[in-house]
């Protein structure tokens, strides 16, 4: 072999050999860097099923499962602590075939479990219920633990049972999962799967936007039709959150939020919390890191760095995209956003200074006002598992009147016995 041929192979086996340490090294730094970010400042994420995987595997028997040993699952202590997760919204879900049956019920057993899991593991989770105790868990070094509860059909149509929840820990309520309740429609309604009913918020809804907001519990707007989506942005007093759901251009699936919501939530200065499942990322079966990073920064792109988060959706979908496997890669998404020249700022702010401004003004919001008693009309959740009690319709007096034929009759005949 000519000697100037071996010299130019020799040359381009150091340029090859330069630039794999230069990318080495390049990554290294963007990944240390991410950690140096989330050891700074709480990554919280919006979404995770744990709890509903506690309950299909195990019962919520928590006696019967080591949460640092844990496996099949995308979420557990070792992973949770790899992935620097500093703050968590724990779902407490319940599916939409229980409606109007014992989703009430089934949603108090989700709550509890979560604060067993507060119990039995903390030196890993505190149990929080503000934005103040988020920084304090952080500071300790815990995984901030909040409840959210995905699906408005989990209150019943009641407002006691709203506001018990929010005593029992409960900070955000999902106005509807993958169904309608009879005060708000959901996302099937814009595929035409579902039927439109109340046409986004009915009356009944509307009062319980602002029952939310002077109780001081945050308004997410993940799975609700656009209908939903534009009454509850119009009427809210405080900011609200898609707690998990991404960006309706990069792959135009009705769970995601379109460009029109978008600007609306971040003039609400609320934001969008990305969603990790496949089939809301790229719209296929398949999706990778990349893909995801795109939803940042197209959210970015239109409503502003303010406008973003993370909300994984782990143990609650069947696919995940490559290299988001579970919540131990979060550094390696953050690390994506940094080489692609977000500052530490805007990482910052979508790790979670944008979700504790939202809680910090939702909880500005809350009143001591005095709580809306009204009941919905028993027409509109009238059904074979729901007593009516309470319903009886009143006279002037506070005399039931569908007591009033007896009393008249009564009225009558002692009129006849003393005449």
């Amino acid at each position: 072999m000519p000697k100037p041929q071996i010299t130019m192979i020799k040359k381009m086996r150091v340029f090859l050999f330069l630039l794999c340490v230069y990318t080495s090294c390049s990554a290294d730094q963007y990944r240390q860097r991410a950690e140096k970010l989330m050891k700074e400042t709480p990554l919280i994420d919006g979404h995770n099923d744990l709890a509903w995987q506690l309950l299909l595997r195990y019962n919520n028997q928590l006696s019967k499962v080591d949460l640092n040993k844990l496996n099949g699952t995308h979420t557990n202590i070792p992973k949770l602590r790899a992935g620097l997760i500093g703050g968590q919204f724990w779902s407490a879900y319940t599916p939409c075939d229980i409606q109007y049956k014992d989703s009430v019920r089934q949603t108090l057993e989700q709550i509890d479990v979560i604060h067993r899991m507060c119990q039995k593991y903390p030196e890993t989770f505190q149990c929080v219920g503000s934005s103040r105790e988020i920084t304090e868990s952080f500071r300790k070094g815990k995984v901030a633990s909040l409840i959210g509860v995905e699906g408005g059909h989990s209150i019943d149509s009641n407002m006691a049972t709203l506001r018990l929840f929010y005593q029992l820990g409960v900070r955000y309520i999902t106005l509807t999962h993958s169904c309608n309740t009879p005060w708000a429609d959901n996302w099937l309604v814009d595929e035409g799967l579902d039927p439109v009913e109340s046409n986004g918020l009915s009356e009944y809804g509307k009062k319980i936007i602002l029952e939310m907001n002077r109780l001081g519990m945050i308004i997410d707007l993940a799975h609700v039709s656009i209908k939903t989506m534009n009454d509850a942005l119009q009427l809210s007093k405080a900011p609200v959150i898609f707690s998990h759901s991404s960006a309706y251009a990069l792959c135009n699936h009705k769970r995601n939020v379109p460009d029109e919501i978008l600007k609306k939530v971040s003039e609400k200065r609320g934001i969008v919390m990305v969603n990790f499942y496949n089939q809301y990322v790229t719209c296929s079966s398949t999706a990778n890191l990349l893909n995801v990073a795109d939803h940042f920064d197209y959210i970015k792109k239109i409503a502003g760095y303010q406008t973003v988060g993370f909300g994984g959706d782990y143990d609650g979908v069947s696919s995940l995209p490559t290299g988001l496997d579970d919540v131990s890669f979060y550094p390696d998404l953050v690390a994506e956003l940094l080489k692609r020249n977000w500052t530490d700022v805007e990482v910052k702010a979508a790790l979670g200074e944008n979700f504790l401004r939202v809680f910090q003004q939702v909880e500005q919001v809350k009143s001591n006002s005095s709580a809306d008693d009204e009941p919905i009309p028993y027409e509109q959740i009238k059904n074979q598992c729901r007593s009516g009690y309470g319903y009886q319709k009143q006279s002037n007096n506070g005399t039931p009147l569908v007591l009033l034929p007896t009393v008249v009759s009564l009225m009558y005949l002692a009129h006849y016995l003393l005449v």
